[in-house]
Parts: C-alpha cells; sequence; structure tokens
C-alpha cells in the first residue's frame, strides 16, 4: 500500500529533526521554558545539597529531656507525722533524693523524660517505694519496705501519730509552681508531671483532714540547690591578654 503525503511528511520531520519549517514553527516562548527548566534543575541541586549539609535536627520532646535539672521538694504525711526519706546523691537514675526531701529530677532516659517525668516514674524508681491509689510504702534506709510505713487505704492511723485510730485514706497533692496557693489532689501518682520547684505531699490522712504543702525547710532546701545547679552552669567567656612584642 502506497503510503500517504501526511505519512511522508511525518517521516521527513522525525529524519531532520523537524525541518526548517518546523523550527521557524515554535512558539515564541519555547526557550524561555527551556531556561526555567534549567534555572529549577539548577535550584534543586543547590537545595539538596544544603539540606544534606545541614540537616534539620528533629524537634525534642516535652519536657524535661535529658540534660534538664529540675528540683521539687517533697512531703510524706503519715496521719499528721512526716517522714523523711533517705537520700541518695550518688544515684545515678532520673530521680536523685537530697537532703531535707528535696528531690533533684534530671532524665537519664526515654524512661523517666518528657510525660514520662512523673511522681509515679519517681516511686517505681526509688528502691523499696510504693505509690498507689490503694499502697504507699516507704522504705527504711536499706531500701526495704517496713510495716510501720507501709499504709493501705481505709486503715486506721497507728496509735502516736496525730489522728490515731481514725480511719485514713491515700492522696497526693501536687503544687505546680510556688505561687500556686490550692493544691490539685489526686489518687494517681502517675498523673502528676514534675515542674520544675514543684511541690509534692503523699498523704496518709483521714479524708477530712487538709492536706498541706511540704515544709518551708524543704521549700527552703529545694530553692537553694536549684540556684547552685543554675550558678555551676553559668559560662563566662575567657579573656585573652595580648603581652607586647
Amino acid at each position: 500500500m502506497a503510503k500517504s503525503a501526511t505519512g511522508k511528511l511525518v517521516s521527513q520531520i522525525g529524519a531532520s529533526g523537524g525541518g526548517k519549517a518546523y523550527k521557524k514553527a515554535r512558539p515564541g516562548n519555547y526557550y524561555g521554558v527551556l531556561f526555567v527548566i534549567v534555572i529549577l534543575g539548577l535550584t534543586s541541586v543547590v537545595f539538596s545539597r544544603y539540606e544534606y549539609q545541614n540537616p534539620t535536627t528533629a524537634p525534642a520532646g516535652p519536657a524535661p529531656q535529658p540534660g534538664t535539672t529540675w528540683f521539687a521538694a517533697l512531703s510524706i504525711d503519715n496521719c499528721g507525722t512526716q517522714i523523711t526519706l533517705p537520700s541518695d546523691p550518688n544515684y545515678k537514675g532520673g530521680f536523685v533524693v537530697l537532703a531535707n526531701n528535696v528531690i533533684k529530677v534530671a532524665p537519664v532516659g526515654a524512661a523517666d523524660s518528657g510525660n514520662n517525668a512523673t511522681v509515679g516514674q519517681f516511686a517505681n524508681e526509688y528502691v523499696g517505694m510504693t505509690a498507689s491509689s490503694s499502697t504507699l510504702a516507704i522504705p527504711s534506709a536499706t531500701g526495704l519496705a517496713q510495716a510501720s510505713t507501709t499504709f493501705h487505704n481505709n486503715t486506721n492511723c497507728a496509735t502516736g501519730t496525730k489522728y490515731a485510730g481514725q480511719s485514713a485514706t491515700i492522696r497526693y497533692a501536687y503544687w505546680s509552681t510556688l505561687a500556686q496557693t490550692s493544691p490539685k489532689i489526686t489518687t494517681d501518682p502517675s498523673s502528676i508531671k514534675f515542674t520544675p520547684d514543684m511541690r509534692i505531699t503523699m498523704a496518709f490522712l483521714p479524708a477530712s483532714v487538709k492536706i498541706s504543702a511540704p515544709a518551708e525547710a524543704t521549700v527552703s532546701a529545694m530553692l537553694t540547690d536549684a540556684a547552685s545547679a543554675a550558678a555551676s552552669t553559668t559560662t563566662t567567656n575567657p579573656t585573652t591578654t595580648t603581652t607586647a612584642g
């Protein structure tokens, strides 16, 4: 079958790269489009190289993160009698108990940082301590649980305490800031996330008794520890001197 005139024309254009007539028929902005494509390509290469050399740092999670140091004041109220936790300044975990019931909050990993930096996690890390909605157990200096400081809901305050013989329950009160006057109260210590200069009271008290904040001496010790930590991390620019030759 003979080729049509159209077929011959297409063959000629393909063989000649479009022919002079085709080249003359190109749109006026043909080379402008090519220029834009080249510029976009070069820009993409330059941007990709910049991204490679300057990777974006992933945003940190919620505070506190490892490297953060906060302090909190703790009170443990056994039917009107205060209990002091044995301090352990050499502990390597995220919560270090200092003198005067001050807690140093310094996360070391995911387990005790961000939203996991809670009073419940503190109790989990402190050897011998149990803190839940139904049980509060405070260990001895050796880290062992003891009957005299293990409390359960709806049991009576022990003889010798301020509220001896009265039925008591376990509650946790906390003041997130120094300016807060009224505490938030919960039975779930894992819902209490640490904040800077927080005050916390773990209480085994009759339900009718108001929970008190940590003692002034404990709060003062907390603020002193916080100030010392802040001062130790402050750096000054070194000065250089020149000697005339």
